[in-house]
């Protein structure tokens, strides 16, 4: 049997060290991202061998959010394809009282900000911060039912999601006329998809069939500049900053999920 790849071997070794250490110290350690790096895309129609709920009344959420174990709230804040989670730690001070969910494909990166979000908890066991966010290894493009029901959130977050360049490739993008018919599904009226990307022939295309679905309407650019969560997506996620490290331009767009239309007599 070959051995294996160098960069398991140092994450090994990592991890091996951080369980030497005593427990309480270990259990605050942040992770480190340089062990946690994977390729950037991950195909969404490959068998990523993953287990998910048949309903989202069978998910048990007790490991992910220990505080609210005996409550009957909701997950009402999903951002999908979180990445190393940057979004979800910069929202979590901002909305305590809402629930929120990443979703992230890839393992290994969804294992760092598992990680992370235990270390934020106890560094910050008095305060109470991050007991609110949670992230989860999941397929949204599949499986965004089997989590949550009709009309549970009140945002979602599609964050500079891969562009796929290719056409070939374009039915592997987040945003399509199905996708959007599922983001209205478990998308309350008057929640939010709020997109960006650096990318902007990806921005004109979730601009087009997001405005293409009846069941959603654009934000204004004044609407966008009163709504915090946007300055926040702009600048908390590890893209964003990159993005602005290197000049380049961000394209933002929101679209508020509509009442459903009356059913005709």
């Amino acid at each position: 049997m070959p051995p294996p790849p160098a960069k398991r071997q140092k994450r090994d070794a990592y991890k091996a060290a951080l369980n030497e250490k005593h427990p309480e110290e270990a259990a605050a350690t942040l992770p480190k991202k340089r062990f946690y790096r994977q390729r950037a895309h991950a195909n969404p129609f490959s068998d990523h061998a993953l287990s998910y709920p048949r309903t989202p009344d069978s998910m048990d959420w007790s490991s992910h959010y220990p505080d609210f174990v005996d409550q009957s709230k909701r997950i009402e804040v999903a951002d999908i394809g979180c990445g190393f989670g940057g979004l979800l730690f910069a929202l979590s001070p901002r909305l305590p009282d809402a629930l929120m969910l990443g979703m992230e494909l890839r393992v290994s990166v969804a294992e760092f900000v598992q990680e992370k979000i235990k270390a934020m908890r106890v560094q910050n066991a008095e305060s109470g911060l991050y007991r609110n966010i949670s992230c989860c290894r999941a397929n949204s493009m599949k499986f965004l039912p089997n989590f949550f029901h009709r009309a549970q959130l009140t945002k979602i977050f599609l964050c500079f999601p891969d562009p796929h360049f290719k056409a070939r490739k374009h039915k592997a993008r987040i945003v399509s006329a199905t996708l959007t018919a599922e983001y209205a599904f478990v998308l309350r009226p008057g929640g939010i998809v709020y997109t960006i990307t650096d990318v902007e022939d990806l921005h004109l295309w979730m601009k087009e069939h997001f405005e293409a679905c009846p069941l959603f309407l654009t934000l204004t650019s004044e609407e966008l500049a009163s709504d915090e969560c946007v300055e926040i997506m702009k600048t908390g996620t590890e893209e964003g900053k990159k993005v602005e490290r290197n000049g380049g331009t961000k394209y933002v767009a929101c679209f508020r999920r509509l009442e459903d239309p009356p059913w005709p007599v």
